[in-house]
């Protein structure tokens, strides 16, 4: 079976390695593109559980794309429920099982407290799929998990951070929702790489994702008067926000600036900051995950086997020596 994949600048590798699908039985179409077929012409019921929408570009992409995948003329009916608290997702969770769905795909806000939950779905006979993120859950309870190797993205930011051989790194690190899988994995690798190298943290605090945060955060910094020279900002809106501090300091910064900017995500408006020398790196997270759930559940609906617990989505980074037009046009989000 096939699965769609999308051309990258600079590969991080499918640290999962390729998704390992059994069918069962004879031939047939492209998992990817026939559709969900429960073989008796009824509509699949599927419980979708996401962070909200308005979270990012990337949070809209992944949503429009779920959205676009299981519909009705897919063969789909879906509910989608959305919020950026664990708890209420997780209740979100419980009344899907109990509407009697036969998956449950999860982007869990936190990697705790989804034991119980996962458990329920499956003694009631739902099926689930993690997404985007993955949870602190034994695997036996989910089918697979279809996400980005946020330690693998936090972990190509700072070997190219280290490659620009900096004579000093005084560093303002913006983090994102704490808690969450692409905090933890972008914080985790930056850490590691203070305390080997002696870099310097001028600041560490969390922004929620959130670009007026960002900005107070960086201006507190400027504020103070304490030297600084990259601004690893673990999303995108999260980078615009401080730049737009830097900006009103009259701080230069990019390719020839003074000071690095580092965002993650791959917005489209965030990759034109980069070829345009104002951002010198923008890390790839890849949103477009609804086909190769497509395939996990044509996989099971066909009495097929799913044999890789994690599958890992392809993806790369972009620098403002590097990055083109065609690139922008291939992966923008």
């Amino acid at each position: 079976m096939s699965i769609s994949r999308r051309n990258f600048l600079k590969g991080a590798g499918l640290a999962g390695g390729t998704l390992a699908l059994v069918g069962c039985g004879g031939g047939g179409g492209d998992a990817a593109t026939d559709g969900g077929d429960s073989g008796s012409g009824e509509l699949i019921s599927v419980g979708i559980i996401n962070n909200d929408p308005n979270e990012s570009g990337y949070r809209t992409a992944n949503d429009k794309d779920m959205k676009e995948t299981f519909t009705e003329e897919n063969g789909f009916k879906a509910e989608f429920a959305y919020s950026m608290k664990n708890e209420e997702q997780i209740a979100s969770a419980q009344q899907f099982i109990q509407n009697g769905v036969k998956y449950l795909l999860v982007s869990a806000a936190d990697t705790a407290g989804w034991d119980t939950p996962l458990q329920d779905a499956k003694d009631a006979g739902t099926q689930t799929i993690l997404f985007d993120r993955v949870v602190d859950a034994p695997e036996d309870l989910y089918v697979a998990a279809v996400v980005s190797d946020m330690d693998a993205e936090g972990q190509t930011a700072v070997d190219w951070l280290t490659d620009q051989g900096l004579s000093e790194y005084n560093i303002i690190h913006i983090q994102g929702v704490m808690g969450s899988s692409a905090q933890v994995g972008r914080t985790g690798a930056l850490d590691k790489a203070v305390e080997a190298n002696g870099w310097n943290l001028v600041t560490q605090q969390a922004a929620d994702w959130n670009a007026e945060t960002a900005q107070q955060i960086t201006q507190s910094v400027i504020d103070a008067g304490t030297p600084f020279n990259v601004i690893y900002a673990e999303n995108d809106d999260m980078a615009k926000g401080a730049v737009a501090a830097l900006d009103a300091a009259g701080i230069t910064h990019g390719k020839d600036g003074d000071v690095i900017i580092m965002g993650f995500d791959h917005n489209t408006w965030a990759l034109e900051e980069v070829m345009a020398g104002n951002w010198n790196y923008d890390g790839q997270c890849n949103p477009y995950q609804a086909s190769t759930i497509l395939d996990i559940i044509n996989t099971l609906e066909s009495g097929g086997e799913v044999t890789e617990k994690k599958i890992i989505m392809e993806e790369g980074y972009a620098d403002c020596d590097n990055v083109t037009q065609e690139y922008i046009d291939e992966n923008g989000i």
